[in-house]
């Protein structure tokens, strides 16, 4: 996948995610970074369980990118303290 299809996947990844948890987003930059960093821990826990990672633009990785970045933010709403308006 090319640099220009990991910066669209991480986007629509880390706004999903950032809606899911914060019911808010959390600005261009930041949400592109959270799904990248989304899509390669979502690979990473898939691998662990026997699955598949991203395999490409298509709608399963963008389901495992978006597990990932909201085990992300949840991890790091825990380490800072804040909470979350959708739990």
């Amino acid at each position: 996948m090319s640099i220009i299809g990991w910066i669209v996947l991480g986007l629509i990844a880390g706004f999903i995610a950032s809606k899911i948890v914060n019911r808010h987003g959390e600005g261009v930059v930041l949400d592109i970074v959270i799904g990248i960093v989304g899509a390669v821990i979502g690979g990473w826990l898939m691998a662990a369980f026997g699955g598949t990672g991203v395999t490409g633009f298509n709608l399963y990785s963008m389901l495992v990118a978006i597990v990932g970045a909201v085990v992300l933010l949840v991890i790091v709403h825990a380490i800072r303290g804040t909470r979350s308006t959708a739990l």
